[in-house]
């Protein structure tokens, strides 16, 4: 098949579409990705990218990758990320019809925010009559109201209808939790429309495989260490983390090992400043997929963390998946469908979203614990995820679903 993914998020930003799309390749199709400049989550263009180099075209382990100018999310404020959404999906929209000659057989939308995202895919639809699979991985208008990104209810309600029009011209959608289900289908209540597609897990988080310790080794504190990696962002919780960490400081051995950059890191960093967090919280930056393995496997347990709204209730965030996979404990303070997960994996505690003395008793029980409960955790954990999120398993779904929907056009 000739399959075209359109994602405003592509390697060398750190995202899921990346494995999907090698993973597409590797079946024997011919897969074509149609992106953007790359600047998640720092907000400025990767070494390398901008708007007058020449990377607008190029190769990511055999997929051809082209890329469309976009407004960088910049500190993230909320205009700056108005700019960012709908300059992908402008330029995306005008460019993609004299860029693409050749036909396709299915459009893939990876929609992890923004929703925006859909307009250029459906613009190409019209041209190629080719089908839309659209993998809802952020729930709008929900996300952006739970992020606080935009707090105009005019505007949000302009959202939804954008959203009701996006979702009309998908052939299939694709969620990553079934807490989704229900609003979609309120949206659009076409038969066999919604399928569970989740998050898989990833080639390298798997901590048999090779990391390249000599590259990405940094000196990591002695004692029990909480390892978060992701975005640090408004959405995480944040302040719910440090008002932990800061009535566990009295805990010298306790080591908070934050991965990871977003348009909080600022505050993040001047409050561990500000409340005398240097000595347990460790702010080690960014760093690529390939050198996650590494650092999971020096964690003693996980943190996943998110603020309490009903949206976030209904998401399980792709970091559990890759969690559970390196076989480490998880502490969620979450609440919804990702908690459930973890206890039903029994990989770890989950304590209610932003309930700061809950996940402070957490992180003191798995303190407290035998090395041997620990592990035994991590291990439930990571043969629950071989079980339910194997890579190649659900890649072979979504071929499956790219076949099938695209017969039927």
């Amino acid at each position: 098949m000739k399959i075209l993914i359109v994602t405003q998020y592509f390697w060398p930003e750190n995202f899921r579409i990346n494995d999907l799309a090698v993973g597409l390749k590797e079946k024997g199709h011919d897969v074509t990705v149609f992106t953007g400049l790359p600047n998640y989550p720092s907000g400025s263009f990767f070494k390398g990218y901008g708007f007058f180099k020449k990377k607008y075209r190029e190769k990511y382990k055999g997929v051809d990758v082209y890329r469309v100018p976009l407004f960088p999310r910049g500190s993230g404020k909320g205009w700056e990320l108005v700019l960012n959404y709908l300059s992908y999906a402008f330029i995306a929209s005008i460019l993609g019809p004299l860029y693409f000659r050749k036909r396709f057989d299915a459009i893939f939308v990876f929609e992890v925010s923004p929703i925006t995202v859909g307009i250029p895919a459906i613009v190409l639809k019209k041209i190629f009559k080719a089908p839309i699979l659209f993998w809802v991985l952020d729930l709008w208008p929900e996300s952006i109201s739970s992020a606080g990104t935009i707090k105009s209810g005019n505007i949000i309600n302009l959202v939804r209808i954008l959203v009701r029009f996006i979702y009309k011209q998908c052939d299939k959608i694709l969620v990553s939790s079934k807490g989704f289900i229900p609003s979609i289908f309120q949206i659009d209540s076409r038969e066999d429309l919604i399928s569970y597609f989740p998050n898989f897990i990833e080639n390298v988080n798997s901590i048999e495989s090779d990391a390249p310790e000599d590259k990405y080794a940094q000196p990591l504190p002695s004692g029990f260490r909480i390892m978060y990696a992701g975005n640090i962002g408004y959405a995480q919780s944040f302040p719910t983390i440090l008002a932990a960490a800061e009535i566990l400081k009295k805990y010298k051995d306790i080591h908070w090992i934050i991965i990871g950059d977003g348009r909080m890191g600022e505050w993040v960093n001047k409050q561990v400043y500000e409340l005398g967090l240097t000595e347990t919280v460790h702010l080690m930056g960014a760093y690529p997929q390939e050198a996650m393995p590494y650092y999971f496997d020096k964690s003693d347990v996980m943190l996943v963390s998110l603020r309490s709204e009903p949206n976030f209730a209904l998401t399980v965030p792709g970091k559990i998946q890759s969690y559970l996979a390196c076989g480490k404990p998880v502490i969620a303070s979450i609440d919804g469908e990702g908690a459930e997960l973890i206890l039903e994996a029994g990989a770890g505690i989950a304590c209610p979203a932003e309930d700061v003395y809950a996940l402070v008793e957490s992180i003191l029980a798995m303190y407290h614990c035998d090395p041997s409960v620990l592990k035994d955790m991590g291990e439930r954990g990571k043969r629950f995820c071989e079980l339910n999120f194997d890579r190649d398993v659900l890649i072979e779904r979504l071929e499956q679903l790219l076949i099938e929907v695209s017969q039927t056009r």
